[in-house]
């Protein structure tokens, strides 16, 4: 069984995954992301690497990165919520653990994972929304990922919504991401627990008081205890959301939208909000065919399996070869032939 190792660089997280042919993670690891230090999220990622090479006969290495991602998949050129900026990944990574690797963006990597091995298993056109820390994308097309002449397309985040919106990472205004994210759902939630004490009661009881503990997942868990206050908090971010998918929707034109990462967890509470909002303001709302939104089903392994399954092509190769499925599941095998690590 040939066996490659995904590795999800995140805003707040490295976790990393051993992983079969068939999209299966046999042995895991993670630790906080250092993400005020690039030496150190270097040295964090290799470290991870070599403990999983321990007990694996690991084959090569996939590295999805938030942040814009060279289309040789080899230079991380900006990460807005990393201290990354013209990061030769691939050569680090590979002169440490001697090892074949590819560097992805992380959102494409978890769109490629979702493609090959879940939610988006039966179609060959899909856009993936990844609502982490962040707001990423992925768009694959005829069974390609779209990476665009220089490496970074599909960052949908750094849309601009909002002109003289809030400050963003990239260091743009009002970026999609600022409105509709794990991180601006936390700065919401501040903001109206501060401004609406008695409301928000609840929420601050569980971050003891102290609004600047509130983080997402208190959120979500007060919301499907049924909190009206964050239920609206989930309603809010839900409706940003649609809005900009019925934006990207004009342009793009996919047939399935995949929501996930961290924030998709709360289910109908963003799904629903999310659905009404693309209706809404879908262009030509009422004569304009809606695409299918679904949640992504591989949960935070999308973008570890989406890496370790790229790896298999040689990091030469800007399109992976992929095969076309009729029906669901039917990729979840080996790839197409040709250009695998062997």
């Amino acid at each position: 069984m040939d066996l490659t190792l995904g590795v999800d660089v995140g805003g707040t997280k490295i976790a990393a995954g051993v992983v079969t042919p068939a999209g299966e993670i046999v042995a895991r690891d993670r630790v906080e992301t250092p993400a005020e230090s690039a030496s150190a999220v270097r040295a964090a990622i290799v470290d991870l690497v070599r403990r999983l090479r321990e007990t694996n006969d690991v084959k090569a290495v996939g590295i999805g990165a938030a942040g814009f991602v060279s289309a040789d998949r080899a230079t991380v050129l900006f990460a807005p919520n990393l201290a990354w900026r013209d990061e030769p990944l691939r050569a680090v990574v590979e002169a440490a653990v001697d090892l074949p690797t590819i560097v992805e963006n992380d959102a494409n990597a978890a769109a490629w994972g979702e493609f090959r091995f879940g939610a988006g298993a039966d179609v060959d056109d899909l856009m993936m929304v990844a609502v982490g820390t962040g707001l990423g994308g992925g768009v694959i097309v005829n069974g390609e990922v779209i990476r665009g002449t220089f490496g970074v397309a599909a960052e949908i985040g750094h849309m601009r919504v909002v002109p003289g919106g809030v400050l963003c990472g990239c260091g743009q205004l009002g970026c999609w991401e600022q409105y509709a994210s794990g991180r601006a759902l936390e700065r919401e939630a501040r903001r109206r627990a501060t401004e609406e004490r008695a409301a928000g009661a609840g929420l601050l009881g569980v971050a003891g008081g102290d609004v600047g503990r509130i983080d997402g997942r208190m959120v979500t868990r007060l919301a499907e205890d049924g909190d009206p206050f964050c239920i609206d908090l989930l309603d809010w971010l839900g409706r940003w959301l649609g809005e900009g998918i019925a934006s990207l929707a004009a342009v793009l034109d996919p047939g399935v939208v995949l929501v996930g990462g961290g924030v998709s967890t709360a289910g109908d509470l963003v799904m629903e909000p999310m659905q009404r909002a693309f209706s809404e303001h879908l262009p030509a709302a009422g004569n304009h065919p809606e695409l299918e939104l679904r949640v992504a089903t591989l949960g935070n392994d999308a973008g570890i399996i989406g890496a370790a399954d790229l790896a298999r092509y040689p990091a030469g190769e800007v399109a992976a070869p992929t095969v076309t499925a009729g029906a669901a599941g039917l990729r979840g095998g080996s790839p197409a032939a040709g250009g695998e690590v062997s």
